[in-house]
């Protein structure tokens, strides 16, 4: 009897034990069967990640060549309002020449004769100052015999990037023709306004010399 009183509070405690080595195991089942879904998933996030920055930079790059081309659209509708002012700052002189011409006051040496003959050369040279030609620059520059051997051989976005770095520098050479042109047409026209506010008071003084 002894021996079995000994024996028996031993018995519980070997059931209480086996639970929990089973509930141990089944934990490391779990984690051993997450790991490879976290392995997969981290692989695929990984694979995913530089195809989706080389799409977002092909896009991007696509994106940044409309807008240049968008503002070298501009650029030339700016060059051929200047043209367009350029031709009627010509009329408008020629207009007021011919009228000169005609009224035979331009052939009289006076103050106002001598201001408007002064005027018209400062205008004319302005104008043809902004109608020479000058240099314009074009992006790529086939004249370059290089040119195949220089960009053939560079990659799509490599090349996208060229040509982003070519239009940007063609846009500043062309502002600076442009700006020049515009310079010219500005003070023309001041000088348009003047020799037409001379030959206002040129006949009007006229007018009033014959009256007396």
């Amino acid at each position: 009897m002894t021996a079995a009183v000994n024996f028996l509070p031993d018995t519980p405690q070997k059931i209480q034990e086996t639970p929990k080595a089973a509930e141990t195991k089944e934990n490391q089942a779990v984690e051993t069967a997450a790991e490879p879904r976290e392995s997969k998933t981290t692989e695929t996030r990984e694979s995913k990640t530089p195809e989706s920055r080389e799409n977002r930079s092909i896009s991007t790059l696509e994106l940044a060549a409309k807008d240049v081309r968008m503002v070298l659209d501009q650029q030339r509708e700016r060059s051929q309002t200047l043209t367009t002012k350029l031709n009627i700052l010509f009329v408008t002189n020629g207009a007021l020449l011919t009228s000169l011409i005609i009224s035979r006051l331009l052939f009289f040496l006076s103050p106002f004769s001598i201001a408007e003959i002064l005027g018209f050369l400062l205008n004319f040279t302005l104008l043809i100052s902004a109608f020479l030609p000058r240099q314009v620059a074009i992006s790529p520059n086939l004249e370059d015999k290089k040119f195949l051997e220089r960009y053939l051989v560079l990659s799509p976005e490599e090349y996208q990037l060229q040509m982003l770095v070519n239009l940007a520098e063609t846009y500043n050479a062309n502002r600076q023709r442009l700006e020049d042109v515009s310079l010219s047409l500005k003070y023309s026209a001041f000088v348009t306004w003047g020799i037409a506010i001379i030959l206002l008071m040129h006949v009007v003084a006229s007018y009033f010399v014959q009256m007396s």
